[in-house]
């Protein structure tokens, strides 16, 4: 069978595990029989090893650069991604607080974390935009936010339903808790705003396998003694994330990532540029189909991550897909539980994919309108 090389890549609009930086790729793929200066590959170093300790130290770095993570938040890496996440939350945040937390539901991925809230105590739903089918976020006024919550909860980025926030909801001075799998470090974040951010490695970080947590000192405070070991945070800042055997390749591969996008990118806020301008290409086409394409999110709330849409049935949309595929444009079928098209262009989808995916969506609705 004959080697595969770069010039034998698709155009992976998978919505997650996701496209990785090419760079990335071949950095890792240098380094995989023996990292430089360690005599080993990564996937051997014992994880209290001082190469992978110079890893951890290192994507910690980087991660705090990037953001500009103030002194009093702490940086772990976790497994179990967000559904576990879902759990860890309540079960640290919630105890000994004299209020239920607040949900803000705006698609799949918050009405997930409130299923698994709900079993540790009561909750708030501040907002839930099941009314309009998750096609929008919440208007000024909308939120029903107590200033007494023990944290707030939110999605940035719903994957599925293709809706983000582009500013983080106000919440009077409770902590702001939530979950940026699908668009961290697309763009410049105001950390100091939030109490808890969370991200999944596997859509816009690295690949799948580590959580990135960031958490604000006196929220690692509120976890309760008596929680059971692996879930308790605090147990994971003290051990500096090495509470067990933390997922060390992945998290070497995410210090390659933070790499790339400080060093070949230039930071977040030419990240967030570049994001917008990939994103533009997509809804400039939809915009102009005359309905052809019918985008799912209101303009306003548009994801500069996932584009979501549909064509008049799900026989066209069978065919789109196809074709796209022979063309090397692949992973476009939107997610099972609502059928559709869904192009996820994260950080690491090269401008040229996104162009070569306009031009095919031109072509397809001059040839079937």
């Amino acid at each position: 069978m004959p080697t595969a090389t770069a010039t034998d890549r698709v155009f992976n609009f998978s919505s997650g595990p996701a496209v990785l930086p090419l760079p990335v790729l071949e950095q890792a793929q240098r380094e995989l029989l023996c990292l430089p200066g360690y005599g080993m590959s990564v996937m051997e170093m014992s994880h209290r090893s001082r190469g992978f300790l110079d890893i951890l130290a290192s994507t910690k770095q980087l991660l705090k650069q990037l953001l500009q993570i103030p002194d009093n938040y702490k940086i772990i890496f976790l497994q179990g991604g967000s559904r576990l996440q879902f759990s860890m939350i309540p079960l640290n945040l919630m105890g000994g607080q004299s209020q239920p937390p607040d949900y803000i539901v705006t698609g799949s991925w918050s009405k997930f974390a409130i299923e698994e809230a709900k079993r540790e105590g009561q909750i708030n739903i501040a907002w839930d935009g099941k009314a309009t089918n998750y096609d929008r976020l919440p208007k000024p006024g909308e939120l029903k936010l107590n200033p007494a919550a023990s944290y707030a909860y939110c999605c940035s980025n719903e994957t599925i339903q293709g809706v983000q926030f582009k500013t983080e909801p106000d919440t009077a001075g409770v902590p702001l808790v939530c979950d940026c799998s699908s668009d961290f470090l697309h763009r410049p974040l105001p950390v100091a705003k939030y109490g808890l951010i969370y991200a999944c490695a596997q859509k816009n970080a690295g690949p799948a396998g580590v959580t990135a947590l960031i958490i604000r000192d006196d929220l690692v405070a509120r976890s309760p003694e008596n929680l059971h070991g692996y879930l308790n945070y605090k147990n994971h800042v003290k051990e500096d994330s090495l509470y067990n055997t933390p997922p060390t390749f992945a998290i070497y591969l995410m210090k390659l990532v933070l790499q790339w996008l400080k060093d070949d990118v230039g930071g977040l806020a030419k990240m967030h540029e570049r994001n917008k301008q990939k994103a533009q290409l997509l809804y400039d086409v939809i915009d102009a189909s005359a309905g052809f394409y019918r985008g799912h999110a209101t303009p306003a709330d548009r994801s500069l991550m996932n584009v979501t849409f549909r064509l008049s049935s799900e026989d066209l949309e069978k065919q789109f897909i196809k074709q796209a595929e022979d063309l090397g444009l692949d992973g476009l079928a939107g997610h099972r539980s609502v059928g559709g098209i869904r192009a996820s262009i994260y950080n690491a989808m090269p401008p040229e994919g996104v162009q070569a995916l306009a031009t095919f969506m031109k072509d397809f609705a001059s040839k079937n309108a």
